[in-house]
């Protein structure tokens, strides 16, 4: 399967209790903070529910 980076790119501040727990999920943390996971269909769900926090780049 094919790798994506995942970077949080907005603030968690002020946002529901579900879209931090999701970008909690997701291995970010910190503001421009970067994950490498495999894309599959579970993680390209949460990446939706977040898509305005976050950049996804291919790798």
């Amino acid at each position: 399967m094919a790798k994506i980076q995942i970077t949080l790119t907005r603030s968690i501040i002020g946002r529901p209790e579900t879209q931090r727990k999701t970008v909690k999920a997701l291995g970010l943390t910190k503001m421009h903070s970067s994950v490498e996971v495999e894309d599959n269909p579970a993680i390209r769900g949460q990446i939706n529910k977040v898509s305005h926090l976050v950049t996804v780049k291919e790798l």
